[in-house]
């Protein structure tokens, strides 16, 4: 069984998703830096608004996507791959979808944070609809899924890393968390007691 035209193709439309999605959010991480800032909690307040962040983030991410991307020394049997394959896609693109549905209802309240801190913007909103009726960090689940399902669809160490990096939106969903609650106070804890953080609550309280 040949599964390689499959997974060229699951592969073809994996990057062409990623790279609309990257367009996306770089865009608003662009207007973003155009709004006037607003409340911010930890030492990222300036670095977000400077064009060496950026370029330094970008210089970094794309060495080590090129630099990585190599096959990993394993041999899987034509349906051992196949099912690897279906994982990966049930994962990476219900992933990035979710991502893309978050970054699109934020809207002009979107820009990015680090592990260092995060900033909101003068007049920001509380979102609490669409995809943030299910979890309080939406695109950093859709990232995580995404980054676990590229893993099964690429196999690559580039993969490698980046599912290893995914768990690490933890301490940004953090800072942001510091930043809403300052900002939204009871608001926030309201919406934060009815929402769970990264995991969806199956059942009904």
């Amino acid at each position: 069984m040949d599964v390689t035209p499959f997974e060229a193709v699951i592969q073809w439309l994996g990057g062409l998703l990623a790279y609309t999605a990257l367009g996306i959010v770089l865009y608003g991480v662009w207007r973003g830096t155009k709004q006037q800032a607003g409340r911010t909690v930890g030492l990222s307040g300036g670095w977000l608004r400077s064009w060496w962040f950026y370029l330094a983030s970008s210089l970094i991410f794309f060495c080590i996507a090129y630099l990585g991307w190599k096959s990993l020394p394993l041999i899987f049997s034509p349906p051992a791959r196949v099912a690897l394959l279906i994982v990966g896609t049930l994962l990476y693109f219900p992933g990035l979808l979710f991502l893309l549905w978050a970054r699109l209802t934020l809207g002009k309240n979107y820009f990015v944070s680090t592990g260092f801190g995060a900033q909101l913007f003068k007049g920001h909103q509380l979102i609490t609809s669409g995809p943030y009726a299910i979890v309080r960090h939406p695109m950093y689940v859709g990232l995580i899924l995404a980054a676990l399902g590229g893993l099964f669809i690429y196999v690559t160490w580039t993969a490698v890393y980046f599912a290893c990096f995914a768990p690490f939106m933890f301490f940004r969903a953090r800072n942001e968390e510091r930043a809403l609650a300052a900002e939204f106070g009871e608001q926030w804890q309201d919406y934060s007691r009815r929402v769970p953080m990264l995991i969806p609550r199956f059942r009904k309280e």
